[in-house]
């Protein structure tokens, strides 16, 4: 019987690229997996004309000389191996293909140590023009009885488990899937002698004084990485990283929104009308700023380049001033008395207090509608 064209059974064209391939082949292997079609007695066929197909195809070589010859390539000696491959080594596609459903692809890399996370408290100055931190974290260190080998004479050996590949193949029905070695985590060596003082683990817990330099401008959220920080390897193998995490405590006096700081400044009601020269804030030191006659409360004003400097460049930022109108507390006899004679000179419709008269109108326009 005529076998069908390779291209065909896997639904692609004769010009698909690798990655086209893969997810082609993925696809067809997951429908026709026998446990998912248990009901279909053509499912396990179907999956071995489709990982025939793949073998051939995904090889360079091979994909070369079918493309040439067809199937009579891999008949009558013609070229190597044939493309029915069958399900002796099945951990070898499947650790390419579903490496991350079964959890194991091919490498053999030993585990290296956790990554670690520390929140940095910071003050705003701080954060805005940088500055140099110690800290204490308490994590896993290499033994120094056995300098993180975890053996107590120094010597390992070939791991029995695995025979010193570092993984093992795990046989479920018709598949074989490749995993790292549980007994010695993917190194391939294993220790007869343990460590007296880690037991065999290479790391013991401590606690560690570090030191992180904080660029200026960072923001809440930021992480800065130390390299090889993190906690030690299990039996010498490479300590993970350490991400350093700002956090910014609030300011008394500012509030950051990306670049811009904001504040709040209280004035008079007599430096409002008449207008005034004010001493502000800054994080540099105090400035001028001037407030011009009637300003309103919740007006701002714009301080440029008096903000932030990101960490990730650009222009620097603005302090923003909003004014808050203050009303006076505690008023002396005096102060109360020229306040009366100046409220004695205000009328209802009065052009100097036009938010006033504004809503007065809006409030006779609402009852003018109620009740007619």
């Amino acid at each position: 019987m005529s076998k069908r064209d390779y291209y065909e059974i896997l639904g692609v064209e004769r010009s698909v690229n690798e990655a086209e391939l893969k997810k082609a082949f993925r696809r067809l292997a997951m429908k026709y997996h026998p446990d998912r079609s248990p009901d279909d007695p053509h499912a396990q066929e179907k999956f071995k004309e489709a990982k025939e197909a793949y073998d051939v195809l995904s090889d360079t070589q091979k994909r070369s000389m079918y493309d040439q010859y067809g199937h009579a390539a891999f008949e009558g000696g013609m070229g190597g191996r044939g493309g029915g491959a069958g399900f002796g080594d099945m951990g070898d596609i499947f650790g390419d293909i579903f490496g991350d459903i079964f959890g194991g692809g091919r490498s053999s890399r030993p585990r290296r140590g956790a990554d670690l996370r520390y929140i940095m408290e910071l003050d705003l100055e701080e954060a805005v023009f940088g500055i140099e931190k110690k800290f204490d974290i308490p994590t896993q260190v290499n033994c120094h009885h056995c300098n993180g080998s975890g053996s107590e004479d120094g010597k390992t050996v070939s791991c029995r488990t695995c025979n010193g590949h570092g993984r093992v193949r795990m046989q479920n029905g018709i598949f074989s899937i490749q995993q790292t070695c549980p007994h010695c985590g993917g190194s391939g060596r294993s220790i007869e002698k343990p460590c007296k003082k880690c037991h065999g683990e290479g790391r013991l817990e401590e606690t560690r004084t570090l030191s992180v330099r904080i660029p200026a401008g960072v923001d809440n959220g930021d992480r800065i990485r130390l390299a090889g920080q993190g906690e030690a390897g299990p039996a010498g193998t490479e300590a993970g990283d350490l991400y350093v995490e700002v956090h910014v405590r609030e300011h008394e006096i500012f509030q950051r929104d990306g670049n811009n700081l904001f504040c709040e400044v209280p004035i008079r009601i007599s430096q409002a009308a008449l207008g005034t020269e004010l001493q502000v804030p800054t994080l540099d030191g105090e400035v001028a700023m001037t407030i011009p006659p009637e300003t309103q409360t919740g007006q701002q004003f714009v301080l440029r380049g008096r903000g932030v400097k990101s960490v990730r460049g650009g222009r620097t930022g603005d302090l923003i001033c909003r004014v808050m109108v203050e009303t006076p507390v505690r008023l002396t006899r005096e102060q109360r008395e020229l306040l009366e004679q100046l409220e004695a000179t205000f009328t209802e419709d009065d052009e100097h207090t036009p938010r006033a008269k504004g809503f007065m109108d809006g409030v006779k326009q609402f009852w003018s509608r109620v009740t007619s």
